[in-house]
């Protein structure tokens, strides 16, 4: 049983492949249903399409990368806050004797009495600054807004707290501040 091929002899289309059968006295096989080819226009809307669903992926990527590099600096800067303010407290737990607030033209210093010399922390412009005994100022803290200690006196205490906020990382409106506050209790006054 041999198949034969379906010819539309009446129609001639230069372009249709002949799939190696010979076609009758100079007329082509076309395939029912066969399409030529993509003509240039819908060449055209497929690369416009594909071009606009780019677009979007690119910039889908960039805010999220954007984003992501925002909450990691900030998180950086978390982390870098909590563990400045669990060293304050440790300095202030381990305090000889009271507490000082002392104020110069640099800025507000809170001397802590310890056993190797005391500690001293002053605020500066955007930063707070640690020292140990007479030794060198170093950088506790950077990208400080603002940042005061005080004495927090209580009923049978004398507590100091610590109010911080930090800047913003991002130029954009931010949700939420990046406020701490930090209360501490000098061991030695700390016992009735």
């Amino acid at each position: 049983m041999k198949l034969k091929p379906s010819f539309d002899v009446g129609r001639v289309n230069p372009r249709a492949p002949s799939f190696g059968i010979p076609a009758p006295s100079g007329v082509q096989a076309v395939r029912p249903g066969f399409r030529g080819g993509y003509q240039l226009i819908e060449c055209m809307v497929y690369i416009a399409v594909l071009f606009t669903l780019l677009s979007a992926a690119y910039l889908a990527f960039y805010r999220f990368m954007d984003n992501s590099l925002a909450l990691r600096r900030s998180t950086d800067d978390i982390a870098k806050a909590l563990h400045a303010g669990e060293r304050w407290r440790a300095d202030l737990r381990a305090a000889t004797s009271d507490i000082r607030l002392e104020d110069n033209a640099d800025g507000a210093v809170v001397v802590i009495p310890g056993t190797h010399g005391g500690v001293a922390y002053q605020t500066t412009t955007n930063a707070v600054l640690r020292r140990v005994g007479s030794g060198a100022w170093t950088p506790l803290l950077e990208r400080v807004k603002l940042s005061t200690m005080a004495s927090d006196p209580r009923p049978n205490v004398t507590a100091w707290r610590w109010e911080l906020e930090l800047q913003p990382r991002s130029r954009k409106p931010v949700r939420v501040r990046p406020l701490f506050t930090f209360i501490a209790v000098p061991e030695q006054h700390s016992l009735p």
